[in-house]
């Protein structure tokens, strides 16, 4: 299995994001967080890279259920998503969503695949939809 869901498109950075940002909230995710590694690594370290953010997307009432059947879940949440220039290919942008099987997997507990396979399709439809 995969750990990502993804696609590829020939988009601006922030074009990307804002599609993105867009598909996901289509699909009842809100973003909590947005790490920008571009400019974390930046000030942290005086490191380069190309455009990176990680967005925290979280469908509440998906994410509820997953709580109430293991409150640890929530070391895996949000649903990381991020959205990166190819570093080969400056006019490539990736979008990239954590594939939420590994929920089960890490976990163990199969009473959490049925809300894998919903967060799943919901984000499958987003990343297709950008």
């Amino acid at each position: 299995m995969s750990i990502a869901l993804s696609t590829s498109l020939q988009a601006t950075f922030d074009d990307a994001v804002a599609r993105t940002r867009e598909a996901l909230a289509e699909q009842g995710f809100g973003v909590l967080t947005e790490i920008d590694m571009k400019a974390t690594l930046k000030n942290k370290l005086n490191e380069d890279m190309e455009d990176y953010v990680i967005l925290g997307a979280c469908n509440p009432p998906l994410a509820h259920r997953a709580v109430n059947v293991d409150r640890q879940i929530g070391l895996l949440l949000p649903c990381n998503v991020v959205v990166r220039t190819d570093p080969d290919d400056q006019e490539t942008v990736h979008v990239e969503a954590m594939n939420p099987q590994l929920l089960v997997d890490v976990t163990g507990d199969e009473q959490l695949k049925p809300i894998a396979d919903e967060v799943t399709k919901k984000l499958q439809a987003a990343i297709d939809s950008i």
